[in-house]
């Protein structure tokens, strides 16, 4: 993980955050970053090896017929490459450490509305305090599982992402107006939003969830931060948003 000195966050009941939570959500982090170089490394570029074999072989191909399966094939793997990409967005947090919070969100949604034409409403900060590292990638993780569960679930028009950050928490807010569902009852989204409290609740967050069948989601995630004065002017940097 990288080390990034930010306000961080404590336990809501006062208490120390668990290192033992934490350490697990960056080996976590860590595990995905090289699962990441794998797939690229290794299955990425042995499919774009294979692509390039293939308009080889349907250059030379003689036959018509041939030549159909063979672009047939490059078709397929062409998509296969594209959902290998998507993969590596979703688990490598670098548009993250590249663009910044503010940036990665904005993508994430650029990305849901891109594929499912849900249309987006964002109310983000121009600026953003300088936030610590693990609660940056809560934060971009919990956004992405939202937004996961809106584009399979929700059969939603519109959806919303609100972050705010002032006093000492931030907090996101992920909503749509789709169909809703019970969450007591639901368990198609069951492992998702149990990643996402289970995250939240190691750093010290709390996670609400609002929806009720016919009415629409809303998803909000809570942390609280120490170190007040990072905020005044007198502390940590604000982080300008960048344009995605």
């Amino acid at each position: 993980m990288r080390s990034k000195a930010g306000p961080k966050p404590h336990n809501s009941e006062g208490g120390e955050i668990s290192d033992l939570s934490r350490q697990l959500l960056q080996a976590q982090e860590e595990e995905r970053r090289r699962i990441t170089r794998e797939l690229h490394d290794e299955t990425g570029q042995g499919l774009m090896v294979l692509r390039f074999q293939l308009e080889m072989l349907g250059g030379e191909a003689s036959d018509e017929g041939q030549k159909t399966r063979i672009q047939e094939s490059i078709a397929l793997l062409d998509r296969t490459i594209d959902g290998l990409r998507r993969t590596i967005a979703r688990l490598s947090p670098r548009v993250l450490e590249e663009m910044g919070l503010i940036a990665a969100i904005r993508k994430q949604a650029q990305l849901l509305t891109r594929h499912t034409k849900i249309r987006p409403q964002l109310a983000l900060p121009e600026d953003l305090p300088e936030l610590d590292a693990d609660v940056e990638v809560a934060v971009y993780r919990s956004v992405q599982e939202a937004l996961s569960n809106v584009a399979k679930h929700s059969h939603a028009a519109n959806f919303k992402v609100k972050l705010t950050c002032k006093a000492n928490k931030v907090a996101v807010e992920v909503e749509d107006d789709g169909v809703g569902f019970n969450p007591r009852t639901s368990h198609d989204r069951g492992v998702g939003l149990k990643g996402m409290r289970e995250r939240a609740t190691a750093l010290g967050g709390s996670m609400k969830i609002q929806s009720s069948p016919g009415s629409g989601t809303r998803v909000r995630i809570v942390f609280q931060l120490e170190d007040h004065g990072s905020r005044s002017g007198t502390g940590k940097p604000l982080r300008r948003a960048s344009a995605a």
